[in-house]
């Protein structure tokens, strides 16, 4: 198939949504289908060369979010290309301006558009002091979905909550994690001296943005009650953002190990002991996944990756919002031995089913079964021959 993936945010930007996308589209060639990337021009990392399978478009910044920009809208350039070079099918995975001016350009040549829900900027709103505009962010969000033929999710909970609120034809599409990349043979004891730590010792890892929607406080309270039963633990911070600051100010003993990515920020999850992840505005959670296929247990609220991948046998799940517990299931952990062999093989075998192959996969029947449906001729002939 001819596949167009258009998303506002990508490598080296490091968050869910570009790295989720980069992922499905490495997928998506590696089976041989042929994929355009439309999204915005980095300046910096975009300055030495343009790949040929990428359109770049104009863009601007974020406010109050540093590091990612909107794309700017481009209906007449998308028409203009898809003219000449028409996509079997499209995929948009930001609810920017970019992202709507796809599914216009889409909806005026007749090819089937598929969505992504990857952030809930509802709760975004509010986090950030504009929780008066969440039902108008809500409904634009709504209508935004219900201009493609399907919204995919990567969660049973996302998918009922969307039908629920009348998002139309809702789809579920596991995430994957890279187990070649994320692994507890990247365990790092020289990384660990570093931290001042030996292997007898606890550390926790955070990794994610430092910033206010990710609940921080809770993190860093859970941690004060671990230190009470292993008082030479580290608590180490991987990433960037906002609260960096202020928290590195308030917490002299923390590590802050700045953004990683790839390898080095494997080998900087294998060589941690327990994940806790506070934050309750995530639509998903990748960072859990990456933390199991790392061997690392993990203390997370009970929705999105957590809900889906967290077994007892390696993590705590824990009510919403309910953080006495939170703070209550990583001292049991703790206490527990968190170090221990079986804990880690389970966090593996957990997240072990979701290779990116498989789920590149479903991802082309998705789009394949929209453009049959749509009668785009490359794909409907393609079907007939058993290829998706």
């Amino acid at each position: 198939m001819r596949i167009a993936m258009i998303t506002e945010t990508w490598p080296p930007e490091i968050n869910g949504v570009a790295l989720t996308v980069a992922g499905l589209v490495q997928g998506l060639r590696d089976a041989g289908h042929v994929v355009q990337v439309v999204r915005p021009r980095q300046p910096e990392a975009d300055a030495a060369s343009e790949a040929p399978d990428s359109v770049l478009v104009r863009g601007a910044r974020l406010p109050r979010y540093p590091g990612l920009q909107l794309g700017l809208p481009t209906s007449r350039r998308l028409r203009a290309l898809w003219r000449t070079e028409r996509p079997d099918a499209i995929y948009v995975a930001t609810e920017g301006p970019l992202g709507y001016s796809a599914l216009r350009a889409a909806r005026a040549l007749g090819i089937p558009a598929s969505t992504g829900f990857h952030t809930r900027f509802d709760d975004f709103a509010r986090h950030y002091g504009f929780g008066f505009l969440t039902p108008v962010v809500f409904a634009y969000l709504r209508r935004f979905h219900r201009e493609g033929a399907a919204t995919l999710v990567p969660t049973v909970e996302l998918r009922d909550f969307l039908i629920d609120n009348k998002f139309g034809n809702v789809v579920l599409l596991r995430r994957a994690v890279d187990n070649r990349v994320f692994s507890p043979l990247r365990r790092d004891a020289a990384l660990r001296a570093q931290w001042g730590l030996n292997e007898n010792q606890l550390a926790v890892i955070y990794v994610g943005r430092i910033a206010p929607e990710k609940n921080l406080q809770l993190a860093v309270r859970a941690f004060r009650e671990i230190q009470k039963v292993q008082r030479d633990a580290r608590y180490i911070w991987v990433g960037d953002g906002p609260a960096r600051a202020t928290l590195a100010a308030e917490n002299p003993d923390f590590i802050f190990a700045g953004i990683r990515r790839g390898e080095d920020l494997a080998r900087h999850f294998a060589s941690a002991d327990l994940f806790l992840f506070p934050s309750l505005s995530e639509t998903f959670g990748n960072v859990t996944l990456e933390a199991l296929a790392s061997g690392v247990p993990a203390v997370a609220f009970d929705y999105g990756a957590a809900r889906e991948h967290l077994r007892e046998d390696c993590g705590r799940r824990v009510p919403i919002d309910d953080a006495e517990r939170f703070v209550r299931a990583a001292l049991e952990l703790v206490r527990g031995d968190v170090m221990r062999p079986q804990i880690r093989a389970a966090a593996v075998a957990a997240v072990a089913d979701l290779d990116p192959a498989s789920v590149a996969d479903a991802f082309a029947g998705v789009l394949a079964g929209l453009a049959r449906a749509a009668g785009t001729p490359r794909a409907t002939a393609q079907l007939r021959e058993g290829a998706t």
